[in-house]
């Protein structure tokens, strides 16, 4: 009975937010946002490589991606703090929809080209440079610190969610003739339209900066790269997250090349090793939501961050299909572990007026994996794609090396503070003058 007792306390504390009104209709907006942008991640991968055959070329399409997120992402987090952040989001959505729709109607009046692929992937990343810090700070705004953890891993239980059907479902639709790549498009963006009717549902919530106004927009950034630079742990843990997910995310640009070029298999099967890795990370969310604001939750980040980088060396090593889908699971999982704790902890090390700022930093991290996919590309070309991988794998175990080894050295409040009593102290960092929250409390 305790038993069944405690599963039950257990499963109530993993789904906490969700008992907000309005982060739930925050929530539902994310999950249906994410259908239409994994359906759109796969299509736009699909399309490339049909219109090209080459592994270079997927790379450019990412590096489009990633250059248009590495400008758009920090304006994005500036526009987070200053402007209302419903806002943000429905705008972001609206540039989701055009670009789908856009792109469907070309592929089926047969009109598509490469460029059109490219632009696709240019505005994609305007729009992400908004939705995702303005999403992550909404939600610390409705649910507080004390449950940001169980928000955020909720969050990406929702994106991760969508990732175990949404893949399958544009792979499905792309390889059936009724429908087609075009016509999955326009199915992606209908799902972005029910996004944009559950944030209209939502409160407007004002500019927690309030003396913005009277500065630029390059002073606000310059603000806010100052503001993580004063705090050392903040400071490595954006810089350890963005060579993180630049090397280690980068797996997923070459899905198409992999299953096709690799494994000789059709459309449809990229869309089910894209729904191993969902499945990895559903698996994971759920006791993640429940722990996540937990004293040792740095440390499951650390192991989060080895476990990504080994899992990507298996990757590449796989000798079959359904080898390299069970390895993707697993690195599905490792990701979500570390995508959760690496930006509940920014958010925590970080003041209200400048958190989108600092979730903008964080996001940085997936411009640089759109920018490093193009030179992986063309590396891939040069030397295979199974060893490319593998390189990639072993960059993000070094760089996660390299972080867990400075965080030991800094008994002022790094990892060695958390594994000395289980806490990150609050109060003043030596020589910044700037406090940081006290712990989370789980």
């Amino acid at each position: 009975m305790f038993s069944r007792l405690r599963d039950r306390g257990a499963q109530s504390a993993a789904f906490a937010s969700l008992r907000n009104d309005d982060y739930r209709k925050l929530w539902w907006a994310g999950l249906y946002t994410f259908i239409s942008v994994q359906m759109q991640f796969v299509l736009r991968g699909l399309l490339a490589w049909d219109l090209t055959e080459r592994e270079g070329a997927l790379g450019l399409v990412y590096l489009c991606f990633g250059l248009t997120l590495l400008v758009a992402t920090p304006l994005g987090g500036v526009a987070t703090d200053r402007f209302d952040k419903r806002t943000m989001l429905v705008v972001s959505q609206v540039g989701i929809v055009i670009s789908s729709v856009l792109l469907g109607v070309a592929v089926l009046l047969d009109a598509a080209a490469f460029w059109m692929v490219l632009v696709s992937a240019v505005v994609q990343g305007m729009s992400f440079g908004l939705f995702g810090p303005a999403r992550v700070a909404f939600s610390a705004h409705l649910v507080g610190r004390e449950q940001l953890g169980n928000a955020i891993a909720l969050s990406l239980l929702s994106m991760n969610g969508t990732r175990v059907f949404a893949p399958s479902l544009a792979g499905a639709l792309a390889g059936w003739a009724l429908f087609g790549i075009g016509g999955a498009y326009l199915v992606a963006s209908v799902f972005s339209v029910v996004s944009v009717v559950y944030l209209f549902a939502m409160p407007r919530f004002p500019a927690a900066d309030t003396s913005a106004a009277s500065r630029s927009p390059i002073e606000d950034i310059i603000d806010g790269v100052r503001h993580v630079n004063d705090r050392p742990p903040l400071r490595r843990l954006v810089l350890a997250s963005f060579c993180i997910i630049m090397f280690g995310f980068n797996y997923v640009s070459f899905y198409p090349a992999v299953v096709e070029g690799i494994y000789g298999l059709g459309d449809a099967w990229v869309g089910i090793i894209s729904t191993g890795s969902a499945i990895g990370a559903v698996a994971v969310s759920v006791p993640l939501a429940s722990r996540a604001d937990s004293p040792r939750s740095r440390s499951a980040m650390v192991i989060g961050s080895f476990g990504f980088g080994l899992g990507v060396i298996a990757f590449g090593l796989a000798p079959s299909f359904w080898v390299a889908f069970a390895v993707v699971a697993v690195v599905g999982a490792m990701t979500t572990v570390y995508q959760t704790l690496s930006n509940t902890l920014a958010l925590q090390l970080a003041d209200e007026s400048h958190q989108g700022r600092v979730q903008s930093l964080m996001q940085l991290s997936f411009a640089g994996f759109g920018i490093a996919a193009a030179p992986l590309g063309l590396l891939a070309e040069a030397i295979s794609l199974p060893v490319t991988l593998v390189l990639m794998g072993v960059a993000t175990v070094v760089t996660a090396a390299i972080y867990t080894v400075s965080e030991s050295r800094d008994p002022s409040g790094g990892l060695a503070a958390e594994l000395g009593n289980g806490s990150v102290s609050g109060g003043p960092r030596p020589g910044t003058g700037h406090s940081v929250p006290s712990k989370v409390q789980g």
